[in-house]
């Protein structure tokens, strides 16, 4: 018995590999704060979104679209269930549920094959939750300084 994987089959397998990096690099500095949505979800979405995009390439190549413009509606369903309103009256999870949304736009975009702009925006997730961190650290540096002069040091 031969094993031999098409073209389709190899493509396909990059993207589903290139799913898993992104899921679990984005998923991760969602657990590392502590948050319900993970790796296991961010893989979930970004490859399901894939297939989704790249299924529609297959089976419906004139119209892509009107299976990508359903994923964006289930993923929104997706991240209105995560956003909650505590009893403070403070809405929580926005981050997670938008990291839910970029999440399953990154998956067409791998779907779609623009391997570019897909390893661009994962960079840009991976980034984008650590400069609040960075504001804050130069803003207490600052304090620091400041504190520092009134002492007379």
């Amino acid at each position: 018995m031969t094993f031999l994987i098409t073209g389709n089959e190899s493509e396909f397998v990059v993207r589903l590999l290139l799913c898993l990096a992104a899921g679990v690099a984005i998923g991760i500095e969602r657990e590392y704060r502590g948050k319900s949505a993970g790796i296991s979800t961010h893989s979930f979405v970004i490859a399901g979104a894939m297939l989704f995009s790249y299924l529609s390439l297959v089976f419906d190549p004139l119209s892509p679209a009107r299976i990508a413009a359903q994923v964006v509606t289930g993923v929104g369903f997706l991240g209105a269930g995560i956003i909650l309103r505590g009893n403070d009256g403070k809405v929580k999870n926005l981050t997670t549920a938008a990291s839910i949304w970029f999440s399953a736009a990154l998956g067409m975009t791998i779907g779609f094959g623009w391997y570019l702009i897909a390893l661009l925006s994962i960079a840009y997730a991976v980034l984008i939750p650590f400069i609040p961190q960075i504001k804050q650290r130069k803003k207490d540096l600052n304090n620091g300084e400041k504190s520092n002069e009134e002492n007379g040091n």
